[in-house]
């Protein structure tokens, strides 16, 4: 008679595909002149991995229910009511697990499951993995395309629905808590010796958005079909927000980079409120960082970043520098476009003046006011369109011409001036998808602002930020990173 010592839970059915399938696999080495097929062994010692993965955190999800009579929640008693089976989604895939469910008392009340509590499912599906992995992909990717990364990486495999789903739950979770976990993470994050500048940027990015028709009347004669088809068809594009708050040393190397999105709003309230509170935090610690704010040259956000309240006594105002800087590529922009006007589109002439006055609005610190008098110039001997398209040139810069001073930016600052004209969408990851805007905030990377000791670590909200939602609804999120590289 054998004697064995594994575990029960070691010696699951799953466990001997895995060996059975290794076996098979090495038998053709011994038998055969020809090596076995790699691709298809990878792909079947994955599929039974996840298998012995699935049949493991089956048994110890097991582990977390409640088979008592009774359950106190919150101070509310609730009576076992009913035991049934129910299927998760984990991140090797699904799992079937048997769990108690109970109710408190009196009429049209809601079952809790004790099990799902203790084990932390979200939005009773998802177990913590496999939420966090469909919300980093969801960040990035549309709900199709996510399934059929799932898909192609193994393991789970949810549905395009219960993908969409995820985000617009994690979101609404994390708003009703917003102010107070962004402020335990604030309050976790600390400012590097070396940080010299503390750079404040505001953006934002035009995403179609679907517009919520009303319901049609029934004498309208319209069927259902007609309508999908009809409030389809009506999408327009609003701004959703984006901004990034940025520690730089006196070198110009990024230090730290907190990332911002929200879906489209008015005034961008809430964005404007989330960067001026994180501006505040770091200048508490640090009020002798020279604060540099970036936008383009939109209205609506240099009318916030002039007026941004950093929380700072007027001893420190007068001590620190604030240096506003209109992103260098936006106004190269319209200085292409000037030349187009000049010397006719993609041609050398146009392509050359671009270069020269490029480089003289750069490195020349009066290359704005050159610039300025080269378009007046060239305004007085033109008409019609061709006149017009100069002159909204000229009144660009002629407003942001405090703001293009880049030959006068110390050698601190000039990391800024070129990378202040770089989408703050490819900084905050926001993207357009069809009809959903998304704005999306990732799980804390490797390497990011550790806030393990916050409460709101141990969070839903905190460990998985993320939005996306359709207009008119606005859910919001937020992301944070820190890295070493510029």
């Amino acid at each position: 008679m054998s004697v064995s010592h594994m575990s029960d839970v070691l010696q699951t059915p799953a466990l001997w595909r895995l060996a059975q399938c290794i076996r098979e696999h090495q038998e053709p080495w011994q038998q055969s002149e020809f090596p076995p097929d790699l691709e298809r062994f990878e792909r079947e010692l994955h599929d039974h991995v996840m298998a012995v993965e699935r049949d493991l955190l089956a048994d110890e999800r097991g582990r977390y229910d409640v088979t008592a009579d009774e359950v106190t929640v919150e101070g509310v008693s609730s009576r076992r009511s009913l035991e049934s089976s129910q299927t998760y989604v984990s991140a090797a895939g699904p799992i079937t697990v048997t769990r108690h469910l109970y109710r408190p008392a009196g009429r049209r009340t809601k079952s809790l499951c004790p099990l799902e509590l203790g084990a932390g499912i979200v939005q009773g599906l998802w177990t913590p993995r496999a939420a966090r992995q469909g919300a980093l992909v969801m960040a990035h990717l549309t709900p199709r395309e996510s399934a059929l990364l799932c898909e192609a990486l193994g393991g789970m495999q949810p549905a395009v629905s219960t993908l969409d789903r995820l985000p617009k739950t994690l979101s609404a979770r994390f708003e009703a808590q917003r102010e107070v976990w962004e402020g335990a993470l604030r309050a976790g994050e600390t400012v590097p010796e070396e940080a010299a500048v503390l750079a404040i940027s505001l953006d934002g990015v035009m995403t179609p958005m679907v517009t919520v028709a009303p319901p049609h009347d029934a004498e309208a004669g319209h069927t259902a079909a007609e309508t999908a088809a009809e409030s389809s068809s009506k999408r327009h594009s609003r701004e959703a927000g984006c901004g990034t708050v940025t520690l730089y040393a006196a070198a110009g190397t990024r230090l730290a980079t907190v990332r911002y999105g929200r879906m489209p709003e008015y005034k961008k309230a809430t964005l404007c409120a989330q960067l001026e509170a994180e501006g505040q935090s770091i200048l508490a610690l640090r009020p002798d960082l020279t604060v540099v704010k970036l936008a383009d040259g939109a209205e609506e956000n240099w009318r916030f970043l002039d007026h941004l309240d950093l929380g700072l006594d007027a001893a420190a105002r007068e001590q620190g520098e604030q240096v506003s800087i209109t992103a260098f590529y936006h106004g190269a922009d319209h200085v292409q476009q000037a030349c187009d006007v000049m010397w006719g589109a993609g041609s050398v002439e146009s392509q050359a003046e671009f270069a020269r006055l490029r480089t003289l609005r750069k490195e020349d610190a009066t290359g704005v006011d050159k610039i300025i008098g080269r378009l007046r110039y060239r305004v007085s001997r033109r008409r019609g369109r061709q006149r017009e398209q100069l002159e909204k040139a000229l009144t660009y810069f002629r407003n942001q011409r405090e703001r293009m001073r880049y030959g006068r930016v110390s050698a601190g600052q000039s990391s800024h001036r070129e990378r202040c004209g770089r989408s703050r969408v490819q900084d905050l990851g926001l993207e357009s998808s069809q009809t959903l805007g998304h704005a999306v905030g990732d799980g804390r990377r490797p390497g990011c602002i550790d806030a393990s000791q916050c409460d709101a670590k141990r969070s839903l909200g905190a460990r998985l930020v993320l939005v996306t939602q359709r207009f008119p609804q606005t859910h919001y999120g937020r992301r944070s990173s820190r890295s070493q590289s510029p």
